[in-house]
């Protein structure tokens, strides 16, 4: 009876093993990407429920950026490629389970040996053992392709950070554009006030009247069409966010705050800093890793079994040892080695090819930072003084008789083109800078900035 129950035994005690372990695995899995991503409690691969972010108020730069790197939904979505990367990295580090061997031998024989009177059972335990180190290979694979994961987190916090730049931005500049064009009504009605009482007092023909006229009527389209283009751009800024609409009320900043610009050798030697290069490094000792594992895979794997054979015709009972190794004959994994080599060698020339991508787009924005910031400054300190000069001549000359009303609307649309250029240029040198923070990696905070007044101080 003892001899009978010793393998029921094995095999409970080889179940309960494997279920403990299961338990074990279960619990680093739910516990550890929490701790160490710093997440509330929470069921390990599980994500969380959408949230919708509103805001209310004015909204400032460094709020916008707060409020994109805490919600936006990209960037949660690559959160948890960083979970799946550590729990690939878990599971890289455990060792093959046991397996449990049942087998029954001289059953259904003819006399002696009929039915089970002369069966040998063997119940025996085996335990692959891995050679050439393929787990802490694994774990060396499994930990570079965590880094990797973090590395492509970080490339694409950048990303919403120029994103967020450049929609608040874009606010700001439609903002300037609203009351630039309301200015531009404002004064487009006075006009038409002034040449209405010429013309009643004789001294300017109705046409003139007429004319003033149809340009007030021109210029009142133009709010209308900028107040549209302002909400679009709010709904893309608050869509960084995560909210379905844009519930605050404005931006803050100034867009006239900028500064002179970098050269493109200072920055290039910040593009290390950019995770689009600096992930090249674990992307070529992943390859290596990888070959080394499959080096490895070349060696094959020992299997050592262990176990008791019960003689059911004459009750007793013997242990059985086995020894298994394959034969390498045919299958040395060259395949796998091969593309291995292949692969680091891709990712050689791939890491070459990517920092001179870099570097051409930091020379392309580089320039841009530089011609926009040079616009903007002579268009600040040139072309607006001249303009507001030659308008308010003009207009003083109009009321005085001087000038007729066709030199008046001249005057006029040289002003509010030359100010509507001032604001493209502060928009467009504050996204050339921005995309040249983003190749960089970092804020280029270190210089020393110039403030220029933002277009509705120029009024």
């Amino acid at each position: 009876m003892r001899s009978r129950l010793l393998p029921l035994v094995l095999f409970v005690l080889g179940f309960s093993g494997c279920a403990q372990q299961g338990k074990e695995v279960g619990a680093e899995m739910r516990a550890g990407p929490r701790e160490r991503l710093g997440q509330t409690s929470r069921r390990a691969g599980t994500p969380a429920a959408a949230e919708i972010v509103e805001t209310t108020g004015v909204v400032t730069l460094q709020q916008a950026l707060e409020l994109a790197l805490a919600h936006n939904p990209e960037l949660k979505a690559f959160s948890w490629d960083i979970r799946a990367a550590e729990a690939s990295r878990l599971q890289a580090g455990l060792r093959p389970n046991p397996e449990l061997e049942v087998g029954i031998e001289e059953i259904g024989g003819a006399g002696n040996r009929s039915g089970f009177d002369g069966a040998e059972t063997t119940v025996a335990i085996a335990q692959p053992i891995e050679t050439g180190q393929k787990r802490a290979r694994r774990m060396t694979l499994a930990s570079l392709e965590k880094e990797l994961a973090e590395w492509d987190y970080k490339a694409r916090r950048l990303d919403v950070t120029r994103e967020v730049t450049e929609a608040f931005m874009a606010v700001l500049a439609w903002q300037e554009r609203l009351a630039l064009t309301e200015e531009l009504v404002r004064i487009a009605e006075q006009a038409h006030s002034a040449v209405t009482q010429r013309v009643e007092a004789g001294r300017d023909s109705p046409i003139e009247q007429t004319k003033s006229g149809v340009a007030l009527a021109i210029v009142r389209i133009e709010p209308q069409r900028a107040k549209r283009a302002l909400e679009s751009a709010r709904k893309r800024l608050a869509a960084a966010w995560g909210a379905r609409a844009a519930r605050f009320d404005t931006v803050a900043g100034e867009l006239g705050e900028i500064s002179p610009a970098a050269s493109s050798d200072e920055l290039s030697r910040l593009v290390s800093q950019n995770p689009d290069v600096a992930r090249w490094q674990a992307e070529k000792e992943r390859h290596r890793a990888a070959l080394e594992l499959e080096k490895a895979r070349a060696v094959s794997n020992v299997t050592l079994s262990g176990g008791l054979r019960w003689f059911n015709e004459t009750d007793d009972t013997a242990a059985v040892l086995g020894l298994s190794i394959p034969l390498p004959v045919s299958d040395r994994n060259q395949g796998g080695i091969l593309k291995a080599t292949y692969m680091l060698a891709k990712a050689q020339e791939s890491s070459k090819a990517a920092e001179i991508k870099v570097l051409v787009s930091l020379e392309e924005a580089a320039q841009r930072l530089a011609g926009t910031y040079a616009e903007a400054t002579a268009l600040k300190n040139e072309v607006l003084p001249g303009a507001r000069s030659s308008f308010d001549a003009v207009s003083e000359g109009y009321r005085d008789g001087k000038f007729d009303y066709l030199q008046v609307l001249d005057a006029q649309r040289t002003l509010f083109e030359a100010r509507g250029r001032y604001i493209e240029s502060l928009t467009a040198y504050h996204k050339a800078k921005a995309d040249a923070e983003r190749l960089i990696g970092q804020s280029i905070g270190s210089i020393k900035k110039i403030i220029i007044r933002s277009p509705s101080d120029e009024a």
